[in-house]
């Protein structure tokens, strides 16, 4: 009789499934990035997943977003996000912070047991404590960087951060964690120049882009857990 993960059984046998079943996954942002990331490891069979967010669901986000639709505008992304777990794979643990990553709170997310780390955000300020700490715990962790103002999903690639060019965030990044002794990150990064998209002083963003890169990070997050 097949299940939801029959036809992953097929490629990475009973035994890599019962391993993802019981691994735990906290993943920062549920945004373009992180809600199909999110997703993508629910269907893949991930047992435990934390979400951290405390966004709601704008306008501006249905482009993008896997829980971004006319009818959910307003609602908590987060709660929307294990309710679309739930009805993935019912048997999935979810645990939710509604919180915003801040130095004064961010110990708090490393209380459990965890046995990766996505980081899915934008804001410099969280990324730099989640990955100090995430450092600290000797916890894997994998680091989005930039997915705006870009059109190519196809020149995504994941590697170090020493390696990253024509991403600002990338750039802000490495000067930052070079100040606190940190050289090397698994990053998810692309070398396509930014578009130049006038004075907006949000970035562009398009249906195409920042699924992709969610979905890569998921499929690494996995390879990794089961060491393929």
């Amino acid at each position: 009789m097949t299940n939801v993960f029959s036809r992953t059984e097929l490629l990475l046998g009973s035994e890599g499934v019962s391993t993802l079943a019981k691994s735990t996954v906290l993943i920062f942002g549920v945004g373009g990035v992180g809600s199909h990331c999110i997703e993508a490891l629910a269907r893949a069979g991930v047992g435990n997943l934390i979400l951290v967010d405390n966004d709601v669901v704008s306008p501006s986000n249905i482009n993008r977003q896997s829980i971004a639709y006319h009818s959910t505008i307003g609602e908590k992304k987060i709660n929307l996000m294990e309710e679309r777990i739930k009805d993935i794979s019912p048997d999935t643990r979810v645990i939710t912070f509604e919180d915003f990553v801040l130095p004064s709170n961010v110990d708090k997310f490393f209380e459990m047991k965890v046995d990766y780390i996505i980081d899915a955000i934008d804001t410099i300020t969280a990324k730099i404590c989640i990955v100090e700490k995430a450092k600290e715990h000797n916890i894997p962790i994998l680091s989005c960087m930039g997915t705006g103002n870009k059109v190519h999903a196809e020149l995504f690639e994941i590697g170090d951060l020493s390696k990253t060019s024509m991403d600002p965030l990338s750039r802000v990044m490495r000067r930052e964690l070079k100040k606190r002794g940190i050289y090397h990150l698994k990053v998810l990064f692309s070398k396509e120049k930014p578009m130049d998209v006038g004075e907006s002083s949000v970035p562009g963003s398009v249906s195409f882009v920042p699924p992709v890169a969610g979905l890569l990070i998921a499929g690494e997050v996995v390879r990794d857990i089961l060491q393929m």
